[in-house]
């Protein structure tokens, strides 16, 4: 599997089920999130403005992305939306590796940098450090339809956040 190939496997409605466990409090949280992926090509403005931010050679775009997500409301949250701009740079020399550049809408001045891989097994990790903290994320798919997630987070103030994630396509848009 290539990041194109991931990003094209990933595009439609996904209802996502989330389970977190904050491992500094022990405290357990559950949710579910509608998601909305939709490809993105290299002439869109998001994908040229990320690419001309961080100078990434465009030779090397892959792909993109444009994820939309709501949470559904439980009994003491509210609902909560947003999207974010995904955008996959590959290496000269791996093609199994790159840079994903990633821009939150819900707040214009957030960007980020993250390098993925892909494994043998097909799964797509994702790192992302800062000064502050780091994250991994894993994704593969189980079945064409449902995409599994795990994901840990770890911050220098010691907290520590351990996730899972299944998601199952509920059509194409």
């Amino acid at each position: 599997m290539t990041i194109v190939d991931f990003f094209q496997q990933s595009a439609g409605k996904w209802l996502s089920q989330r389970t977190s466990q904050n491992l500094s409090s022990m405290q357990s949280i559950a949710g579910t999130t509608d998601l909305w992926i939709e490809p993105l090509g290299a002439d869109d403005r998001e994908v040229v403005e990320l690419q001309t931010k961080y100078g990434t050679d465009p030779a090397l775009f892959q792909c993109g992305a444009r994820i939309r997500w709501e949470t559904k409301p439980t009994l003491d949250n509210r609902k909560e939306s947003g999207a974010t701009i995904l955008v996959a740079f590959g290496s000269k020399d791996t093609p199994q590796e790159g840079k994903l550049l990633q821009k939150s809408t819900l707040s214009p001045t957030t960007f980020g940098a993250s390098r993925y891989t892909i494994g043998t097994d097909d799964a797509v990790t994702l790192i992302t450090e800062s000064d502050t903290m780091y994250a991994e994320e894993r994704l593969w798919f189980a079945a064409p339809n449902l995409r599994l997630r795990t994901s840990f987070v770890k911050h220098t103030n010691g907290t520590s956040l351990a996730s899972f994630c299944s998601e199952i396509r509920m059509g194409n848009g």
